[in-house]
């Protein structure tokens, strides 16, 4: 017997009606690290072990007293410490593997929450938090031209999915949006086995060489107005594959992509706020738009179901 069916007997119907209503799943989800307040910096910690940076990540002086590089505790090189002292972490090269938290916790910590503000980047830059100079600028110049672009796209959306290389447990999330919880369908948003149909590209994967033909051509088979979300880690940096001559760090490379969305894996709240982002369906604050503001409900602008309009 299926576990749905045995979960619907116990608990009865528990499809989430986020984003109409929040939900207390999505705001506790663990995101990629951060760091904390630069003040944490100066103090480094005693156990911190011998280890040997990544061979892409910055070089960059030792916590005072100490003799071991911050860098060193990525294995991906997201972590960027600056001469000034500031440590910065790029969300979308970190695995979440914890090695940051564990080995200094005096100077990083888990995000939280899988839908707040800048949880779907409308620009690579705006994943490197703290947020670097003049990203609000950018943020907005790339959510004009985001909404422009999908005027057209008010009522039902389809999704062409492509894997570009993934592990694999991207795939799990978003076969998750299909199932009783999370039930994709009930804001209009569809996948499609066809390019022609398709409105939003979903990549999940590092960018596999040998994928980049066929990423391409799906591509240019979209009808436009159409979007591209870099789902995951991997497809946003490459991941722990990043600098592998059989990727291509990333589909930035093959596409260009309109929504970044962190995390090894994004969970499927993530997802579903990226899609909306990029449909323009979610209401933000513009005050509150940049990866370290708090956390506001979303809103739906628009009616979560209706006929599909033509182009």
């Amino acid at each position: 017997m299926s576990i749905w069916v045995l979960r619907g007997l116990r608990d009865g119907v528990v499809t989430t009606r986020w984003p109409a209503r929040p939900d207390d799943y999505a705001d506790s989800w663990r995101g990629p690290a951060r760091p904390l307040p630069a003040a944490a910096l100066l103090t480094p910690h005693p156990a911190a072990p011998a280890l040997t940076p990544h061979p892409a990540a910055p070089v960059a002086p030792a916590a005072p007293g100490s003799s071991v590089s911050i860098e060193a505790l990525c294995p991906t090189g997201a972590i960027i410490a600056e001469r000034s002292g500031n440590v910065r972490v790029d969300q979308g090269r970190c695995i979440l593997c914890g090695r940051c938290v564990a080995e200094r916790p005096d100077v990083f910590a888990w995000s939280q929450g899988a839908t707040g503000p800048g949880a779907a980047a409308l620009t690579r830059d705006q994943l490197i938090v703290p947020e670097l100079p003049e990203t609000d600028a950018a943020v907005e110049a790339a959510r004009a031209r985001l909404r422009e672009r999908t005027a057209a796209l008010r009522r039902s959306v389809h999704i062409r999915h492509v894997d570009a290389g993934s592990d694999g447990s991207e795939e799990w999330e978003i076969q998750a949006l299909l199932g009783p919880v999370y039930d994709i369908h009930r804001l209009g948003v569809f996948f499609t086995a066809s390019p022609r149909h398709a409105d939003v590209l979903l990549v999940t994967g590092a960018g596999a060489r040998g994928m980049a033909v066929p990423l391409r051509t799906t591509y240019d088979g979209m009808p436009d107005p159409k979007i591209v979300i870099a789902a995951g880690t991997d497809a946003t940096s490459g991941g722990l594959l990043g600098d592998s001559d059989m990727t291509t760090g990333g589909i930035a490379a093959t596409v260009p992509v309109d929504i970044w969305l962190a995390g090894s894996p994004p969970s499927p709240f993530g997802i579903i706020n990226a899609l909306l982002v990029a449909v323009g369906k979610l209401g933000r604050d513009p005050a509150s738009s940049g990866p370290s503001a708090p956390s506001t409900p979303a809103r739906l602008t628009t009616g979560p179901r209706g006929r599909r309009w033509s182009r």
